[in-house]
């Protein structure tokens, strides 16, 4: 069966999404005619993907947001029995290399978070994944004091990975924004800089957002 057409508007998109709402991902796959995997180890897109079918979107794997012509990016985010997220939200993968000129304006992950549609869905690991809900959704812009936790964050990050200490970035570096490996196995390297500038191979990084600041966005809009 194929997706439906990419939405033409945002209240198209929002529509299209508040009408997945109190459904389970075992109707939305039937709708589909999607086999769901028996869990979310292998596929931990799986879920991601079954909501951009639904809602037409049409970036596929491209580095530009899911909904293309609408400048709107789809998050789905676990969310637990008391409504808070369970875990981080991967954003994009980081730039380790190539870095001369780039600034917060101009990054990749600005362009990311710019406007992003938020669908919250039952994950909690009791619950088999075909009988699990999805919930409201949510568009969301940062405020200027988000935008500004982000930007602060990621120049922190981006100013180790100039200096050569990828190597020491850790989880617990920023505020709200985190930089952690990303890769499917620890072959996968990629290029970095050395502490001398010399070139290293490392695994590639990906930007996720903390659980605190993704539940503080939930909660200004939900009553959690």
């Amino acid at each position: 069966m194929s997706s439906p057409l990419p939405p033409q508007t945002e209240q198209e998109l929002l529509t299209r999404a508040q009408a997945l709402a109190g459904l389970t991902l075992g109707e939305l796959a039937e709708q589909a005619g999607i086999i769901p995997p028996q869990d979310l180890r292998r596929d931990k897109g799986w879920v991601g993907q079954l909501l951009e079918w639904h809602l037409g979107a049409s970036a596929g794997s491209k580095p530009v947001p899911d909904f293309i012509e609408l400048g709107i990016e789809l998050k789905t985010i676990p969310i637990g029995y008391h409504g808070r997220p369970l875990e981080t939200t991967f954003v994009c993968v980081a730039p380790l290399i190539g870095l001369h000129g780039l600034n917060w304006h101009n990054s990749h992950i600005r362009h990311k978070l710019a406007k992003v549609l938020w669908v919250p869905v039952e994950g909690e690991r009791d619950i088999p994944l075909t009988d699990r809900h999805v919930g409201s959704p949510l568009l969301w812009q940062p405020s200027p004091e988000e935008e500004d936790q982000l930007r602060q964050d990621w120049e922190e990050l981006m100013d180790m990975i100039v200096l050569g200490q990828v190597e020491q970035i850790t989880a617990k570096h920023g505020e709200v924004l985190q930089l952690r490996p990303k890769a499917a196995n620890n072959k996968a390297l990629t290029e970095a800089y050395g502490a001398n500038g010399q070139p290293i191979k490392t695994l590639p990084r990906g930007f996720y957002l903390k659980t605190h600041f993704t539940a503080a966005i939930l909660a200004k809009h939900f009553i959690v």
